[in-house]
């Protein structure tokens, strides 16, 4: 994480400053909040700031939003008394951390604040096969298209790859493409010179810049203009940008990550995104499976965040009740990891007693979860058994490993076929095929339950 210390370094700031660092933090510091910003503006970039709150924390926020630059804010001061802190806070200021410094609550505050606690949690083999697939792929310099629905995760994994590739100890910088607005996206990516168009009062460092050697994610690359598009097509194939009102070009040595969750061939066919981009973007495609999709996952990511939030908070630590872990996997999830984290959230806040009851559980409008059907139920428990079996699977061929999979699946859905298939995540088409090649082999092969009854 980058902090940025703006005040006098001297005393226990310098303290404090220390205790950032060895929490991991990569320090810079300035005096002044003008030099604050300056140092912003000039690409030298921050996840945090460190002000003294006796600066004028204010007029500091309003002039890097003025700059469309937004970096959350932590106060610090010696001594100072409960309206100091609270007029800081009224500020701007998302925390405010006494002096002298504690270490384990700066550790805390830098991780609350920047966010930078966001592990990957997978137990399920749909999402283990892509986090193989991020490992393999992470140490080159290839762009890598990030496909899926809104709330899988995309910046998750994007941030996965960076940390495993050779640029991890440089800048990992994002951009919301569908959240600025278009006329100032060029901007925000390429940077503008002194008086390129009204309000440029200074030279602006665009986030390809502030992203030089290391890694610039474009989060729904699908929502960028057609010119634009060129203009990052050009980056792309140049490796050199053109701020706004520039006279040269700007040698830049970053990896693209791009993500989106819209069909970018259908967009490509509809003309709003150019082929051509989409072919160098897309060098390795990672889709990521829908919650739904990928039925392991579910409790193993509802328990972390419990654990975060519960912590958080301030509450206690409490289990999932059995019926409250029945009705989570027995959920479609249409809003995917977002919706678990934010169900999970409210569950920890709304809870009573030793466990996690289901009615703690609530849906995005405040009303309880329905109570699990029986077939997802039954479906749960297949993936939970069909995840138990794969770790006998080591020594296996390939197939081998598809056709245990496929028959205990089919056996813990009862031989129901299309129940099979969805926690296969494969068309029911392709799972009839399996199962006619191993009857054609003489193996065994479930049959539905009230088939299998007329059979006896």
């Amino acid at each position: 994480m980058r902090l940025l210390v703006v005040g006098q370094l001297n005393g226990q700031l310098s303290t404090a400053v220390k205790m950032a660092m060895s929490a991991g933090a990569k320090v810079s510091h300035v005096e002044t909040i003008a030099a604050a910003t300056h140092a912003l503006r000039a690409g030298q970039g921050a996840d945090l700031m460190m002000v003294d709150y006796r600066l004028d924390i204010a007029a500091l926020i309003a002039a890097n939003e003025a700059e469309r630059i937004r970096v959350p804010v932590v106060a610090c001061g010696v001594g100072a008394d409960a309206a100091g802190a609270a007029g800081a806070i009224r500020a701007g200021a998302k925390e405010f951390i006494p002096l002298p410094p504690d270490a384990q609550l700066i550790a805390a505050v830098l991780a609350a604040v920047a966010d930078d606690n966001r592990p990957m949690v997978v137990r399920d083999p749909a999402m283990q096969a892509v986090i193989a697939m991020a490992d393999q792929i992470a140490p080159s310099d290839a762009s890598i298209l990030i496909t899926g629905e809104s709330g899988v995760g995309k910046e998750v994994i994007a941030r996965y790859v960076h940390q495993k590739s050779r640029r991890a100890g440089r800048p990992f910088i994002s951009v919301n493409c569908a959240a600025i607005p278009e006329n100032l996206l060029e901007s925000e990516l390429f940077g503008h010179e002194k008086g390129a168009f009204t309000g440029a009062v200074a030279r602006r460092i665009g986030k390809f810049e502030e992203a030089n050697g290391g890694t610039l994610l474009l989060d729904e690359i699908s929502e960028m203009d057609g010119r634009l598009q060129a203009k990052l097509l050009r980056a792309l194939q140049e490796r050199e940008i053109d701020r706004v009102g520039g006279a040269k070009p700007v040698k830049v040595d970053i990896r693209i990550l791009a993500t989106s969750n819209r069909d970018l061939i259908a967009a490509v066919k509809d003309g709003s995104f150019r082929e051509d981009l989409l072919y160098r973007l897309n060098v390795v495609n990672l889709r990521l499976p829908p919650l739904r999709e990928r039925p392991g996952d579910v409790l193993a990511l509802a328990e972390f965040f419990v654990r975060k939030y519960a912590a958080a908070n301030g509450a206690p630590e409490r289990a999932l009740s059995a019926e409250a872990r029945r009705r989570l996997a027995g959920h479609r999830w249409p809003g995917n990891v977002r919706e678990l984290e934010n169900a999970m959230h409210r569950a920890v806040l709304l809870a009573c007693g030793s466990e996690i009851e289901e009615a703690a559980i609530r849906l995005p409008d405040g009303q309880p979860f329905a109570a699990a059907d029986p077939h997802a139920r039954a479906a749960q428990a297949a993936s939970f058994a069909a995840e138990s079996a794969t770790r006998d699977f080591v020594g296996q061929t390939v197939s081998a490993m598809e056709q245990q999979l496929i028959l205990d699946t089919l056996e813990h859905c009862l031989g129901n076929r299309t129940h099979a298939a969805n926690i296969l995540g494969i068309s029911i088409r392709t799972l009839r095929n399996k199962l006619k090649e191993y009857t054609e082999a003489g193996v065994p092969v479930p049959l539905p339950q009230g088939a299998a009854a007329n059979a006896a």
